[in-house]
């Protein structure tokens, strides 16, 4: 049953992912996937498929959070839409049958490709390196074999895309700061069609005693939602402030200790 630690630690997880992606403008699947396998682990649930309800709580949690991203980007003009259209059928595709590839995994072996993954992403950010801008706008087909493949990753290690997307979209020309707001808008398509494969394919797990819906923990996803959703406006504010170079190589460190602690606890 759900108690008083366990609902302050979604809290302090959603505060600590809101803060952090409005300081850095990265998605939170990183840290809340090795998070709540700790404190699903520490509440007692069934190791075989903690990492299952941690992957698919988290993308509902990016559902949330990717409406909030991607009304500020398009304000702004940010995103472009026919990038978007072109990618969004390969991005449900990718994501939607990937969750049935995770399902069927063992957490041992989801923790081993969160952490390789994860171990790629920290040394991008900690060596801050940016791919050199080399082609023009891919064609539809080009857009839709990459939304495949990057929503197929996303699902399997439950994040919005950007850490995939963006570097996608600036290696064919893409501005920055509009390969940014793209990649916001295409989270949301990888948000849903990854929650709805992972409560699909989680469906014989369904407790409604514990509010556990199919791979998504129903109490995990309202509090770590709320809190990062209304603490990443401080984040942005932060990053006006703070050396966000510096921070970002701290943060890089983390995500591998954190993505180290999860791969531990099933070894």
């Amino acid at each position: 049953m759900l108690g008083i630690e366990s609902i302050i630690l979604y809290i302090i997880l959603g505060c600590f992912v809101g803060v952090a992606a409005g300081l850095l403008g990265i998605g939170g699947g990183g840290i809340i996937v090795p998070s709540l396998t700790t404190i699903f682990l520490m509440q007692g649930m069934d190791m075989e498929n903690t990492v299952h309800v941690a992957l698919g709580t988290s993308m509902a949690t990016i559902v949330v959070t990717s409406i909030s991203s991607l009304k500020a980007h398009n304000k702004k003009g940010g995103v472009i839409w026919d990038v978007v259209k072109m990618m969004t059928p390969g991005i449900i595709i990718g994501t939607f049958f990937a969750t049935f590839i995770a399902s069927v995994l063992s957490s041992l072996y989801l923790a081993i490709f969160f952490s390789i993954f994860m171990a790629y992403v920290s040394i991008q950010m900690f060596l801050n390196k940016k791919p050199k801008p080399t082609r023009k706008l891919a064609g539809s087909k080009v857009q839709l074999g990459a939304g495949t493949l990057i929503g197929a990753i996303s699902a399997m290690v439950s994040i919005g895309g950007g850490s995939l997307t963006v570097p996608y979209l600036i290696w064919q020309n893409v501005e920055v700061k509009k390969a940014i707001g793209t990649s916001a808008a295409i989270g949301f398509p990888i948000a849903v069609s990854g929650t709805l494969g992972y409560i699909i394919n989680g469906w014989s797990h369904t407790d409604m005693q514990n509010l556990m819906f199919g791979f998504v923990s129903i109490p995990a996803f309202f509090f770590v939602a709320i809190c990062s959703y209304f603490t990443a406006p401080l984040g942005v504010k932060l990053a006006h402030t703070l050396p966000v170079g510096v921070i970002k190589k701290i943060f890089a460190l983390l995500l591998i200790l954190l993505s180290i602690k999860m791969l531990t606890s099933f070894i």
